[in-house]
């Protein structure tokens, strides 16, 4: 059995977030969008209500939202870039607001089966080749931090990780990730 991957193109990561934008699924493309900007476990991200997204008062996006965990229990509050804000201020048009943010037709979260099918499909219809799943999205999360040099003890921290060997594996280094620091250095010394 393969393991998960990150999605190492940004031009796929963005194909993805995309093809359900084009579909006008806005509820399976704030999923994605979420799932790769937040890096929070779909469990995590599943349980997310509109309360927690939304100043209904201010009748706009919240600037960041404060989650706890449900495997680890630490609180960690993520600001919302605007790929989010961007995604959810479409989705919060078209969609019914109240309630659960990733909502099923009877009102309740989806299942994780149902996102997993949602990220699969457009994996699929895109034609990418390697195992994609909800998982993908919180580890191209860290693929990209790490490659835009961000600090993998950062990365670390944003996954609540308790050790590094376990956040060395959700970045998914290549040998050519290795060997672009070869070549790099050579520009350098």
């Amino acid at each position: 059995m393969s393991t998960t991957q990150p999605i190492r193109d940004k031009n796929q990561v963005r194909e993805l977030a995309e093809y359900y934008l084009k579909r006008k699924e806005l509820r399976n493309h704030v999923l994605i969008v979420m799932g790769v900007h937040t890096a929070l476990r779909i469990s995590d991200l599943l349980r997310l209500k509109w309360d927690d997204v939304y100043d209904f008062e201010r009748k706009r996006v919240r600037e960041s939202i404060t989650v706890t965990e449900k495997k680890t229990k630490k609180t960690k509050t993520i600001l919302l870039n605007k790929r989010i804000v961007r995604s959810l201020n479409l989705y919060s048009r078209a969609a019914k607001r109240g309630g659960f943010l990733i909502k099923s037709r009877k009102g309740g979260a989806i299942s994780r089966i149902q996102a997993y099918r949602i990220v699969r499909a457009a994996a699929e219809a895109l034609n990418l080749r390697f195992r994609v799943s909800c998982h993908s999205l919180r580890k191209t999360f860290g693929y990209f931090a790490w490659k835009s040099g961000t600090s993998p003890i950062i990365i670390m921290e944003i996954y609540n990780h308790s050790s590094f060997a376990v956040t060395r594996r959700y970045l998914g280094v290549t040998q050519d990730d290795k060997n672009e620091v070869y070549l790099k250095l050579a520009k350098t010394i």
